[in-house]
């Protein structure tokens, strides 16, 4: 392994996907030197030379970013590092990552999803496959083309450990672009994101159909009502999913501003129109989310429905209009 050298300042990203450019791309241009990795060879060449990425189109990555394809050479620059990757590659990057980091660094996740392998949660799988002990999660209604815009927004970090949330914050938050809130709800921060997701594809059904504003507030709150109930037999705190990590990232994925829209709520209107692809973070959500509420013997109602559509078990017009008498009539 190379030995390390740290930079104190130096953010290190794992995974060149969207969010992940963006975020570096946010830090870089306010100063903060960063490397982000990837496993995609034109992608490195792309931002190193051509200063572009072809996962963010028509934007320009500013010069204190540096992109590698060498993980020790990431890990051996960065002792803070954001994990940004698929939920599905997840397991594989962090076994990945497991043998070259060690101890003495700190990872904090941007997954915004479950990991497929039994339904755990990223940090549950920071632990178990590196030998990082001091992790946390970021997550937030924040979307990358938002990001790379320059435009204000925040997130909240969650961790156990102070040192990861006061690090956190001041590698970070950029002012006036990237505001950083603590919480030590590791398990509902998780789970508040990964979940808004699966309730954004519900949100995008609604649109669809065009039912209308008062039944998509109703839908919203029972949306929130559904995942703290889920969120808290799990361990998370009830705040958590009113907050950034919950109701802020469902209203902001649901919505479409500055011509971008998340792709969870494309799902949810493209599902009404019976051409879609039913895949995507926001569905595997939705499916894992529902084997865990059936694990604490939980009716969800909601993700329910999102579930048997996506499998193609009902028809998406008729059971999300179903669905949303029934939420009418509770409320």
């Amino acid at each position: 392994m190379k030995p390390l050298n740290f930079d104190a300042e130096r953010v290190g990203i794992l995974g060149a996907g969207p969010f992940g450019v963006a975020l570096g791309s946010m830090l870089a241009g306010g100063g903060r030197p960063v490397t982000i990795w990837s496993t995609t060879a034109s992608v490195v060449d792309s931002i190193n030379r051509e200063r572009t990425c072809d996962r963010l189109p028509g934007h320009t990555i500013p010069a204190g970013l540096e992109a590698v394809s060498d993980l020790e050479e990431l890990v051996s620059k960065a002792r803070f590092l954001v994990l940004a990757v698929s939920s599905e590659s997840a397991c594989d990057r962090l076994q990945t990552l497991g043998r070259v980091a060690d101890t003495s660094h700190i990872a904090v996740h941007a997954i915004g999803a479950l990991a497929p392998e039994g339904d755990r949660r990223i940090s549950q799988l920071i632990a178990e496959e590196t030998p990082i002990l001091r992790s946390g999660v970021v997550a937030g209604p924040s979307m990358a083309a938002d990001i790379a815009a320059g435009r204000s927004t925040s997130l909240v970090c969650a961790s156990e450990f102070d040192e990861v949330t006061r690090e956190s914050r001041r590698l970070l938050s950029i002012p006036s672009k990237m505001r950083l809130y603590r919480s030590q709800d590791v398990v509902g921060a998780e789970l508040a994101s990964a979940l808004s997701g699966a309730y954004t594809i519900a949100v995008g059904l609604a649109d669809g159909l065009e039912v209308g504003i008062g039944i998509r507030a109703v839908l919203v709150t029972r949306a929130i009502s559904e995942m703290t109930l889920l969120g808290t037999a799990l361990g998370g705190t009830a705040k958590t999913f009113s907050g950034l990590a919950g109701l802020g990232n469902l209203l902001v994925r649901s919505s479409v501003e500055h011509g971008r829209i998340s792709p969870s709520y494309r799902l949810g209107l493209d599902l009404v129109k019976g051409r879609a692809e039913c895949e995507g973070e926001g569905m595997r959500a939705a499916i894992a989310g529902l084997r865990l509420a059936r694990s604490q013997n939980l009716s969800l109602p909601i993700l329910e429905t999102v579930v048997s559509i996506g499998a193609g078990e009902v028809s998406a017009r008729e059971a999300a209009l179903s669905i949303f008498e029934t939420v009418t009539e509770e409320e």
